[in-house]
């Protein structure tokens, strides 16, 4: 029956590292709600992200780090409840001081998650392809890591290390940091806003854990596809915002043809289907527990 995944937590964290040891690229779309993680299982990808940004736009918020741990956990939890994959969500600078860092592990797991990242920006945080950001000194992001990796219960529990210091202090500072930030107990190392394949080989070369690459759109990162990730030997092909950007591009469309024509008719064959959605909901499954929510027959075409 549909209504929760099948899987535990701990067997989607394994799976997670499993992949991330395989040497396959593991392509891990953003979702926006969870059933937009739903669509991302069944179409056969391998993980499921959530976006800091994307589920502070969610709650019609900036990325700047208004969002709370209790927020996010709450809607993660969501999320790891109806996929079976593995998820691995951004918990931004870990939402205040080491202590905060070290709660924050804790609900994650305690939501069903695979895995977190922190990162080293300064409170107040922003998009990591906008100018104007700032760091923490090394040692005190090695302090938040610490912090992190003593709070975890679940060795499995993957915990990635983000660092934009690409954008503030160069390539070497944050070469020098991810390897820090690896000796401090880090899983895996997401170098934000490199800026060629020239610094994705020496991120590569610098630290033997996964590597993330992260190819948001309209950012400072070229989008380069999955042969050339796998050729410079990263782990997660990440695309955070793609679904919300494609979604929300089609809502404002779709509210200016009402608009202008005075009727949604236009738009149809560009929606998905009743029967699609409800495929995706697994209606007829819900049948298999009780045959009175699904007595009905849905007519041609919807």
């Amino acid at each position: 029956m549909p209504l929760h995944t099948r899987t535990t937590p701990a067997e989607r964290r394994r799976a997670l590292r499993e992949q991330l040891s395989s040497g396959r690229l593991l392509r891990m779309p953003g979702a926006m709600n969870p059933l937009s993680a739903r669509l991302i299982q069944d179409l056969g990808f391998e993980a499921v992200y959530l976006s800091g940004a994307v589920l502070a736009a969610d709650l019609g918020l900036p990325d700047i780090g208004l969002t709370t741990s209790v927020e996010i956990a709450a809607r993660a939890q969501q999320t790891t409840r109806v996929t079976d994959l593995p998820v691995l969500i951004d918990a931004d600078t870990g939402f205040g001081e080491p202590m905060n860092a070290a709660r924050t592990v804790q609900l994650m797991e305690d939501a069903g998650l695979a895995g977190l990242h922190l990162e080293d920006q300064v409170a107040p945080k922003r998009c990591g392809h906008l100018d104007g950001k700032s760091v923490v000194a090394k040692e005190d992001m090695v302090r938040r890591l610490r912090a992190a990796v003593d709070a975890r219960r679940d060795p499995g529990f993957l915990l990635m290390a983000r660092t934009d210091a690409r954008a503030v202090e160069g390539l070497d500072a944050a070469i020098d940091r991810a390897k820090a930030y690896v000796d401090a107990g880090a899983d895996a190392i997401f170098p934000e806003a490199l800026a060629d394949e020239a610094e994705y080989e020496a991120l590569r070369a610098a630290v033997d854990v996964p590597l993330l690459a992260n190819l948001t759109e309209f950012g400072r990162t070229p989008p380069l596809g999955t042969a050339a990730l796998e050729n410079l030997g990263y782990n997660i092909a990440l695309y955070p915002v793609t679904l919300l950007r494609i979604a929300m591009g089609a809502v404002e469309d779709a509210l200016r043809t009402i608009a202008t024509e005075g009727t949604q008719q236009s738009l149809l064959p560009r929606m998905q289907t009743r029967s699609r959605l409800y495929e995706l909901l697994g209606y007829e499954e819900y049948a298999a527990f009780d045959s009175a929510v699904f007595d009905f027959t849905l007519p041609p075409g919807t």
